[in-house]
C-alpha cells in the first residue's frame, strides 16, 4: 500500500491504467473505491490516481475540521507522491470543493478540471429541500445499515438497477466513516465557498450534473458554469447524485 505524507495525516492512494493522469476526488464520507463503476472505463486510456480522503478508508485520521484547504493540500501531496506535476482532476459532491480549492491555490498542478455534482459552497450556494436535509441530519446515531439507505431516494436515479446500488452500498457498509470524521468534513464544509473566486479558474472546466440530483440541487451546477470563464455544464438525464454510479457509460 501506498501512503502519502499529508499534514498531520498518512493519506492512502493508489493508481491503474497508464497515458495522462487523471486525479480522482471522492465525496463528504466516501472512499476511493466509490469509483469502482468508472475507474476500469477510465483506467483503459488514462493513468488514473485516487485517494482516500484523511480519516477515510485507508487514511489516517487528523483533528478536525478538515478545512478544503487541507484536503486540497492532500491531495497535492499524493500527486508528489505519485509523481506527478499536473493532472486532470474530477471531484464530485465535496470532492467538487477540494477541486476547486486545488486548482485555485495550485493551479499549475490542474490540467482541465471536472465538476460532479458539486457548487461554491456558502450563501450563494442552492440548498437541497428541506426533507432532504432532514433525512441527511437523521442519519447522525443510527446503525450503519439503516444510515447507508436512508438517503437512497435523494441520490440515486429512480431508474438505476438496484444491483449497481447494492454494490455501493456493500463499499459504503465496510468504509462508513466514523462520527468524528462526519463532523470533520462537514464543520469544512460549512465554513467553505468559492463564488467570488470562480472567475480566477483559468483551466479548461466542465461541469457535470445529473438532472434529479436532490442533495445538490442542478441549479448548483448552473451556476458553476456560468461563473467559471470558459466552462462547459453538462447535465445527465436519468442521474441524481451519485451520477457516476446511476450513468457510469456517460460519466
Amino acid at each position: 500500500m501506498a501512503f502519502a505524507e499529508g499534514n498531520g495525516a498518512r493519506i492512502y492512494w493508489r493508481s491503474v491504467g497508464s497515458g495522462e493522469p487523471l486525479l480522482l476526488v471522492m465525496g463528504f464520507g466516501y472512499p476511493a473505491s466509490m469509483w469502482h463503476h468508472v475507474e476500469p472505463r477510465l483506467a483503459e486510456r488514462l493513468r488514473v490516481v485516487l485517494f482516500d480522503h484523511r480519516g477515510i478508508g485507508r487514511s489516517g485520521m487528523a483533528p478536525g475540521p478538515h478545512e478544503m484547504s487541507t484536503l486540497a493540500a492532500d491531495a497535492a501531496a499524493v500527486l508528489d507522491a505519485a509523481g506527478v506535476a499536473r493532472a486532470h482532476v474530477f471531484g464530485v459532491s465535496m470532492g467538487g470543493y477540494v477541486a476547486q480549492e486545488l486548482a485555485l491555490r495550485h493551479p499549475e498542478r490542474v490540467g482541465s478540471l471536472v465538476l460532479g455534482a458539486t457548487s461554491c459552497g456558502g450563501a450563494h450556494a442552492v440548498a437541497a429541500g428541506r426533507d432532504v436535509q432532514e433525512a441527511f441530519a437523521s442519519r447522525r446515531g443510527m446503525p450503519v445499515e439503516r444510515a447507508v439507505r436512508v438517503m437512497i431516494p435523494y441520490i440515486y436515479d429512480p431508474k438505476t438497477p438496484a444491483e449497481r446500488i447494492e454494490a455501493d452500498l456493500a463499499i459504503r457498509r465496510e468504509a462508513y466513516p466514523a462520527v468524528a470524521t462526519q463532523e470533520a468534513q462537514l464543520e469544512g464544509i460549512r465554513r467553505w465557498e468559492s463564488y467570488e473566486r470562480l472567475a480566477e479558474l483559468s483551466c479548461p472546466t466542465l461541469v457535470i450534473h445529473g438532472e434529479h440530483d436532490r442533495l445538490v440541487p442542478p441549479e448548483n451546477g448552473r451556476l458553476l458554469a456560468d461563473r467559471i470563464p470558459g466552462a462547459r455544464l453538462r447535465m445527465l438525464p436519468d442521474a441524481s447524485h451519485i451520477f457516476f454510479t446511476d450513468q457510469p457509460e456517460a460519466t
